[in-house]
């Protein structure tokens, strides 16, 4: 399964020790090493751990790694915050697999709903796995008329997926890469949810650049970030976005994106609002 802790954790565990250098920890590589990386053995020897317990951890067998074990071997690999947090969530869902539970729509609350109709810049609603609940028409005018898509087409990373989001996105490469890494933090939070399997599946099988990505096992939280369009009414504008949990509502965000004010895009996200006459989000 797409999202099994088990085997997300074996796979993690192997795609972040081949990027730990033998030489960056004042190991000597010598001249017969055939792996990438580190060898299981050193990094068992690094944690403080048996190589055979490691090797358990990696292949996805019956371990249970205390907090402190998972430290260890999150500082052996030289994990970043983000990351030696999604490995605690993986081991914490191996521990305590959650029960198949009822899963219902994510719903926007009305008060939300309300916010969106007053704010001035481009703001949406994005689910735990980034599907778009909600938007204000300047956020539909910025990325695209969602309302026009099928439901379950509407997620920010099957947007800028698609082909021609090349022609408006200089950097989508570095973006889908991005929402990529923040998409799987989020699944880690919910192992087996339907809607993630269901996500993965469709845009492994429809993306062959989302499928490397989803490879790397790479992780971010969905906090702050950039984004580079270029609309082919105003022009090209930098902007920054910032996600705001919603209160009331776990898993939903309120994702706004801003430009410096004063600036070309400021100006140029002004000039695309003033072209808008319904100011009722959707």
């Amino acid at each position: 399964m797409a999202t099994d802790p088990r085997q997300q954790l074996g796979e993690f565990l192997r795609t972040r020790r081949a990027r730990v250098q033998p030489e960056d920890l004042g190991l000597v590589p010598g001249p017969r090493r055939r792996v990438a990386g580190l060898r299981r053995e050193e990094l068992a020897l690094l944690a403080g751990v048996s190589t055979d317990y490691y090797q358990r951890m990696e292949q996805g067998r019956e371990v249970h790694p205390s907090d402190q074990v998972l430290d260890s071997v999150a500082g052996a690999l030289r994990l970043t915050p983000e990351e030696s947090s999604y490995l605690h969530r993986l081991a914490a869902a191996m521990r305590s697999p959650g029960r198949p539970g009822r899963y219902g729509p994510e719903v926007v609350p009305p008060t939300t709903l309300r916010l969106l109709a007053t704010m001035s810049s481009p703001a949406l609603v994005a689910g735990r796995f980034l599907d778009l609940l909600a938007w204000n028409p300047l956020a539909g005018a910025l990325l695209g008329d969602f309302a026009q898509w099928p439901a379950e087409e509407r997620n920010l990373l099957a947007l800028f997926l698609r082909p021609e989001a090349d022609q408006t996105c200089p950097n989508r490469k570095a973006t889908v890469a991005e929402l990529t890494a923040m998409l799987r933090a989020q699944v880690a939070a919910e192992p087996g949810h339907p809607r993630a399997e269901d996500l993965i599946a469709q845009l492994t099988t429809a993306s062959p650049e989302f499928a490397e990505l989803w490879g790397r096992h790479d992780v971010e939280g969905t906090t702050r970030g950039q984004m580079m369009i270029d609309h082919p009414l105003v022009g090209r504008m930098d902007l920054d976005w910032d996600a705001y949990p919603i209160p009331g509502a776990p898993g939903p965000v309120l994702v706004v994106c801003t430009a410096a004010p004063g600036g070309p895009d400021a100006e140029r996200l002004d000039r695309l609002a003033a072209q808008l006459g319904d100011p009722a989000p959707r």
